[in-house]
């Protein structure tokens, strides 16, 4: 007879088969626990990332309201034009034909200026606006009237601060002042098929320094949709010629065309010429500035003689 095998003995109660049943049991406890940590962190992470997009979003000037930029920063525009309806505002005032406005609309180019021609024409700006500024966050310099802000008023430079300007402004800044005046003004006038000598310069044509100082007077609240028909009632044509780069110079600070449901937005560009017809049809804001500063020039036009100004003159 063959012998028999024994089986091999049971381990007695408490020994390794019960621990690694004890191990088993604690790690599917652990398991869940371990879940839970990584999706609360995953969900901290997520939140964290969201919170730092919107405040990078609100440091940068978002806009909820804006739905199409109509000229980005990092484009370089031969010309851009938007033909819109013309509003009615033009209707309660005198008519010129073949220059007030029949066909409306908005545009923007950066091939009219040379940025070497803005960073001079910034200079300008930079020495006029070293004799004063405003306590709030808007500063304008008037070349044409001499208005400057100066602390919560407006004081007349020429008057103000007498020969001491000729230590300034020089000859060559205010030819060049002349020079890039003449050059908008005959994109205005090509861009809606009028002549060149039919419009004249008119009042406020201004020097503007906006920061994210916070306004000290209502003349410092520059962000407010408005019409520059209805406000200004010589405005016909205006333009903007911009003197620094959005989101190299300042944030926020981007020039709104406000439209319901679909805003069109000019992100500034030092160099950077963006011009439209004065009524109703472009109703338009600026964002608020909210670091560093904004530099431009606004440049207004009329088609009646009896509104226009001069040219700033060095004497």
């Amino acid at each position: 007879m063959a012998p028999q095998r024994r089986g091999a003995p049971k381990a007695p109660e408490g020994s390794g088969a019960a621990e690694r049943r004890r191990a088993s049991s604690t790690k599917s406890v652990q398991a869940p626990r371990e879940v839970q940590t990584k999706w609360l962190r995953t969900a901290v992470l997520g939140a964290s990332a969201v919170l730092a997009g919107l405040l990078l979003w609100s440091r940068l000037g978002g806009d909820d309201g804006i739905t199409e930029v109509l000229a980005h920063r990092s484009e370089i525009l031969s010309g851009r034009f938007i033909e819109v309806p013309c509003s009615e505002d033009y209707d309660s005032h005198r008519r010129f034909e073949g220059c007030s406005p029949r066909k409306c609309g908005r545009g923007a180019t950066d091939a009219v200026i040379s940025r070497d021609e803005a960073r001079r024409i910034r200079s300008i700006a930079e020495k006029g606006l070293s004799l004063g500024g405003s306590d709030g966050g808007a500063s304008i310099l008037d070349l044409h009237s001499g208005a400057l802000s100066v602390g919560k008023h407006f004081v007349n430079l020429y008057r103000y601060f007498g020969d001491k300007i000729r230590t300034v402004f020089s000859e060559e800044d205010f030819q060049l002042y002349r020079d890039v005046r003449w050059k908008v003004q005959r994109t205005i006038a090509q861009a809606f098929g009028i002549s060149a000598s039919s419009l004249h310069l008119t009042k406020p044509t201004f020097f503007s320094r906006i920061n994210s100082t916070q306004a000290r007077t209502a003349h410092d609240e520059y962000w407010h949709a408005h019409v520059d028909k209805v406000t200004y009632g010589s405005f016909d044509y205006t333009s903007l010629l911009y003197l620094s780069d959005y989101l190299d110079d300042f944030g926020g600070g981007r020039f709104v065309f406000v439209e319901e449901g679909a805003n069109k937005t000019v992100e500034p560009r030092a160099g950077r010429v963006s011009f439209f017809t004065s009524g109703s049809e472009n109703l338009h804001r600026v964002e608020k500035v909210h670091w560093g500063t904004r530099y431009a020039v606004t440049i207004a036009f009329t088609c009646n003689p009896d509104h226009g100004i001069a040219d700033p003159a060095f004497t």
